[in-house]
This record gives structure tokens, sequence and C-alpha cells, in this order.
């Protein structure tokens, strides 16, 4: 019996500021690829300036999937996120193209090249407002004592997936299923590395730009659409701050002080979760990548 090859796709990842988007372009007009986004907050419509997201020009005429693809009033799921991106690397490769998945969400990209099985676990919204009244170090500790496992492989300072992890093991009534057995891909996991002071004057000077190009505007606009302070809090960064500003309970200083702060330390928990993940292979510039790119993928396709 002769056994199928498994496919071959790539994960460009990194922290926030890295330049994940620029390499990811290169690398898909090199070799014939198109890109995944592995965003969390780029899959909803009208959260351009304040999530990044790449514009047509930046595409350079790339083919783009798992952008604009939900609403921001509602949420998103990661297993809504899974089943999109399964279809689109489908859909790639029988163009007979390389997937490239790109982004900074680990869950995200975990739940692709691990194929981590979900549990298909309705919202209980009572669990839930009770669940909101807590921190986020509460529902660390509680989590930890009905799942410890999960606790260790958990963002402890988001309070969303903390409560949605407690929802599934009080659902199930049982720890969150391990990873599937069988990798449905054979996958070059890259990352980019920054030094910590490049990464926070790339941040700074980011952030900086996005207020310039309108980002205060965005936020409004999807106030006005219909997308609650509330929500918009919940979708974290810079439309929970921008929306504390909008609603006077902080200043402008204040709100670009938490925002750079804020996004420093959320690059700081990407890496310590990447750091985790020892098939991931550094690079500092984009020659290396193109290295490891021509060598896994070999002469031929």
């Amino acid at each position: 019996m002769v056994l199928k090859q498994k496919s071959k796709i790539i994960v460009i990842l990194g922290p926030t500021a890295s330049g994940k988007t620029d390499l990811s372009i290169e690398i898909a007009k090199k070799f014939n690829g198109e890109v995944i986004s592995a965003d969390s907050r780029q899959v909803y419509r009208g959260m351009d300036i304040g999530t990044g997201k790449i514009t047509k020009q930046e595409m350079q005429g790339i083919k783009h999937y798992l952008l604009d693809v939900a609403s921001p009033k509602r949420k998103f799921t990661i297993a809504q996120f899974q089943k999109k991106a399964h279809k689109a690397i489908k859909a790639i490769l029988k163009k007979n193209k390389l997937p490239i998945v790109c982004g900074g969400s680990a869950f995200y990209i975990q739940s692709i090249v691990d194929n981590i099985m979900i549990p298909k676990v309705k919202p209980d919204w009572k669990l839930r407002k009770q669940l909101q009244k807590q921190t986020a170090e509460e529902l660390f500790k509680k989590l930890k004592a009905l799942d410890p496992k999960r606790a260790r492989n958990i963002d402890k300072h988001n309070k969303r997936r903390l409560i949605r992890a407690i929802e599934i093991n009080k659902k199930t009534k049982q720890p969150i299923p391990k990873l599937k057995q069988q990798y449905p891909y054979n996958t070059l996991i890259i990352g980019i590395k920054k030094d910590k002071q490049g990464l926070k004057k790339n941040i700074q000077e980011r952030l900086k730009k996005r207020l310039k190009q309108g980002m205060i505007e965005e936020v409004k606009k999807l106030h006005k659409s219909g997308v609650s302070y509330k929500r918009l809090e919940e979708l974290g960064l810079e439309y929970k701050n921008i929306s504390l500003y909008l609603q006077n309970k902080i200043s402008k200083q204040d709100m670009i002080q938490n925002l750079q702060r804020e996004i420093e330390q959320f690059s700081k928990r990407q890496m310590t979760w990447f750091k985790k993940d020892k098939r991931i292979t550094w690079i500092k510039n984009k020659k290396t990548a193109s290295e490891l790119i021509k060598k896994f993928l070999g002469e031929i396709r």
C-alpha cells in the first residue's frame, strides 16, 4: 500500500509589528502561493486600521483568505475559523499553489496545523454573564482547578478565551480533548525574531501611523453602525481603549499610553506562547526564510 503524501503548507508567525505581512507577500510571489490570514480580529468587516489589515494595494495581486468574513456584532468562533481555513487550504492546493498561513493568533494557527478537536458546545449566556463579572486572574484560577492542561496552554489575560474554556468544561464535564494524533499537513513553521527594542519602536511608530490614518474615526463608524461599546471593548486593544476614550472614561493621552503599554504586553504574551512550540524555526531576515522554504519544498513541487 502506497501512503499518500501530506500536502505542504507554510506558516509565517511572530509577535505583532514584526513584519509578517510583508514576508508573506514576498514568499507568495516567489513560490506561487496564496495567503490565509490567521488573525482573530481581521476576520471582522470594518475593522481595518485597528487590526492592521492588509490593503488591496499591499496584496500586490496575491489572493487572501479569511479577511472580512464576519460581522463585528457577533463573535466569530475558533471552530468557524478552523472550518473555513481548511476549506481555503483545499482551494489553494487544488490550484496547485502553495498555502501560506500568516498571523499572530497562536490558537488559530494551532487549530489548523494540529487540527485541534474543538468541542461543539453551544453558548451558555447565563454562565457567561456570571463569569464576565470575574477578573481574568479569578477566571484563570477557576480554569486551572477544572482543567490544568488547558490552563497551561491558554492566554491567562484573555477573558473571552478563559470563559469559553470554562464553559466547555462545565458543559462536557471533562477536560478539553487532546489534539488529534494525525496532523493533516506537512508544515514548515517560520517565526520572525525581533529584538525587544526594535519591536517596541515598531509598535510605537505603527500606533502613530494608525491614529493618523483615522483609527478613532473607524471606531466611531463601527459604533454608529450598531456595534455596542461593550462589544468594542471585548474586541480588545485599540477598540477597547478608543471606546473608553469616546465614552469620556479616559483622556486621549491616557488612551495612547495605555495602547502602547498593552500592545507591548500582548506581543510578550504572543512570544511566550510561540516559544513553547519547538517546531518553529526563528529567522532574522527574508533570505533565510526563502532558503528554508526552497529546502522544504524541494527543487520540484
